[in-house]
Formats: structure tokens, C-alpha cells, sequence
């Protein structure tokens, strides 16, 4: 691999097909860095962060671990944390691993990965930033390997037209998401939110969601729809449904989200954003879709088992 230009983004993919060679390559990636006194952060899911801090055990150099499986249950999550990281080493190269997908994870939490592997594209475009990102190549699915080979494109040559984040975005992660189902409960808002605050915590608390969880998704969908007052002519619609594994609540409503980075910035409490970054922090999954028919956010929160 050869070494990026100061000031730019690095972002490549690994396709692995055994554990040795996913060990040893992540190693010697990290190690490269180190070598250069570029600090490390290593996010892998599965204990394989650990893994790879044996292999590193004794090296020096500055590291930070941490588990993929909970830093990106939510992909949201996981450009805030890498921008953290970032942060603390103004004006210095730093490497990062990453890997958001792996065998397992459901459909809607592997396009919301997808997507979040193309917005690092946008985050991190000017960043000292080296970042190397696995994907299980025996154990995937062949689009999802295909989308993983579109994200991690590298931008076009010196003098062509550069690549840009949506460029690198597979299809399938802005398409209209399914419609609830016939059985979804549904309620129309206005200006009162207390009828939307009641319905989700009832039929959260039916759906076995559990206390702490189901304060959360009070709070998730509060503030979304607190936006559709806000930003609005109009009201909104609220449904809640939920599977085997998980409770969702979706709101719908005229408005419309232009910014890419959209819950993936933190800003101040009283700022306009704010509460989209709340609800990627206290739910287990996000999906947003905006466009000329209005602004769809499907909340997913997984029950106990």
C-alpha cells in the first residue's frame, strides 16, 4: 500500500479469507503506522480486536481498542467516534480499523454499514487518516462484497473529476424503505405530542421492550417528532410494529434532510441537529430516507431475549 499524501484521506479494503490472513494483515497495517509514530485505533467485532492486540503485545506506540459489535450496533455512531479520535492528534497521521460487516448482520443493519462506509468518504475527505476496513470474503454475500469494493474506490486520477461521496454509494442504501405492515399501529400528530408519547410507550412495554429501553424510545421518538412541529407546515404519522427480535417506530412527515452528515455531528443541546444525534445514541438502529415526498426515520430498538 503505498503511504498517502499529507492532508488525504486514505480509505482501502481488505477482503480476507482466513483468520490468519485477517490477523496478519491488520497487524502489519497497524504496526506500518506505528512504525511511523501514527497512533492506532483498532474497532473489529467478535473479540478480534483483542486478537490483534496480542499480535501487537509489546509494540510501541499509541493504541485504543474497541468493540465494533457495540460502537456500530448503530453505524451512526461510528464516524463520531473515529472523528474523536482524530481530534486528539491535530495536525498528525493516525491509522484506524475498522469493520462494520460481518457475517450475521441483518439487512437493514448491513445498508445503514454501507452507507456509513461511503459517508467516511465525505467525513474524513481532507483528514491525515489512514483507514483500513476488513471484509470477510468467504462469509459475505457477493453484493455486499460488490458495495464494499464501491465505497472504498479510490478517487479518480490527478486531473479527472474526483470522486465524491455519493459516487461511491451503492443504490440499495437510498431506496424508499418497505412500508410498515397491515398490523402496524398508527397514529397522526399535530402539534401535541403527548398522544405520540403515550402510544410508544404503551406498546413498547407490551412488546416486552423493558423499562430503560422503552424510556429510550419515548425520548428517540419525541424528539423526531418534535422536528416535524418545528420544521414543518404540517404533522406527521407515527407506526410502531415490532418482530421476534426487535420493536420499530417510524415516523413520516413532509420535511426534508439535506445534509448527508445528519445525526452524525454532535452539536450543543439547544442547536438544530442535536436531536437526530440524540436519537443515533439511544436507539440500536437508525434508517433515514429523505426526499421530495418527506422525511421517513425508522427506529429500531432490540427486545430482550
Amino acid at each position: 500500500m503505498d503511504e498517502p499524501a499529507v492532508g488525504v484521506l486514505s480509505h482501502t479494503v481488505l477482503f480476507y479469507r482466513s483468520e490468519a490472513e485477517y490477523l496478519g494483515q491488520v497487524a502489519a497495517f497497524v504496526r506500518a503506522g506505528l512504525a511511523c509514530g501514527e497512533p492506532a485505533l483498532i474497532a473489529l467485532p467478535n473479540g478480534r480486536s483483542r486478537a490483534v492486540g496480542d499480535c501487537l503485545n509489546g509494540h510501541p506506540g499509541e493504541l485504543v481498542f474497541a468493540d465494533m459489535a457495540e460502537l456500530g450496533r448503530n453505524p451512526a455512531r461510528i464516524i463520531p467516534e473515529v472523528r474523536s479520535f482524530t481530534d486528539k492528534y491535530p495536525g498528525q497521521r493516525v491509522r484506524y480499523v475498522g469493520e462494520p460487516i460481518w457475517p450475521g448482520r441483518s439487512a437493514a443493519e448491513t445498508r445503514e454499514a454501507t452507507r456509513h462506509e461511503a459517508l467516511v468518504n465525505l467525513a474524513f475527505a481532507r483528514a491525515q487518516a489512514t483507514i483500513l476496513c476488513p471484509y470477510d470474503a468467504a462469509g459475505l454475500a457477493g453484493p455486499v462484497l460488490a458495495d464494499a469494493a464501491r465505497t472504498h474506490a479510490e478517487p479518480a486520477a490527478s486531473g479527472a473529476t474526483v470522486v465524491t461521496w455519493r459516487d461511491n454509494l451503492p443504490p440499495g442504501c437510498d431506496r424508499p424503505l418497505d412500508p410498515p405492515p397491515a398490523e402496524a399501529e398508527a397514529l397522526a400528530y399535530t402539534a401535541d405530542l403527548t398522544p405520540v408519547r403515550q402510544l410508544v410507550e404503551r406498546y413498547a412495554r407490551l412488546a416486552g421492550l423493558g423499562a430503560e429501553r422503552t424510556v429510550d424510545l419515548v425520548l428517540a421518538a419525541n424528539e423526531i417528532a418534535a422536528n416535524t412541529i418545528r420544521h414543518t407546515a404540517g404533522g406527521g404519522v407515527i407506526h410502531l410494529w415490532h418482530t421476534a427480535a426487535e420493536v420499530l417506530c417510524e415516523v413520516h412527515d413532509s420535511g426534508r434532510i439535506t445534509d448527508p452528515m445528519a445525526g452524525r455531528v454532535r452539536y450543543g443541546p439547544d442547536a438544530r441537529g442535536h436531536g437526530l444525534w440524540l436519537v443515533n445514541q439511544v436507539c440500536d438502529l437508525v434508517e433515514l430516507r429523505s426526499g421530495d415526498e418527506g422525511t421517513t426515520v425508522r427506529m429500531h430498538m432490540r427486545r430482550a431475549v
